[in-house]
């Protein structure tokens, strides 16, 4: 397990990583995974990718 610490963003879409809606803002790390496994993927016809974004802190560039 992981702490997170900082301000993110979520996003959840279905598709190619560079589908991925864009918000704007500069993320440092973004980061994805797949809300199920393949092969459930396959039974329930879509396969839904979550994104985290660690925010850049205001005034910075990545």
């Amino acid at each position: 397990m992981a702490r997170l610490s900082g301000d993110y963003r979520t996003r959840v879409f279905e598709g190619p990583y560079q589908d991925a809606p864009e918000n704007g803002k500069r993320a440092e790390r973004t980061y994805f995974f797949y809300t199920t496994c393949p092969k459930c993927a396959k039974a329930y016809g879509e396969n839904y990718v979550v994104a985290v974004a660690q925010l850049a802190p205001m005034g910075e560039s990545p």
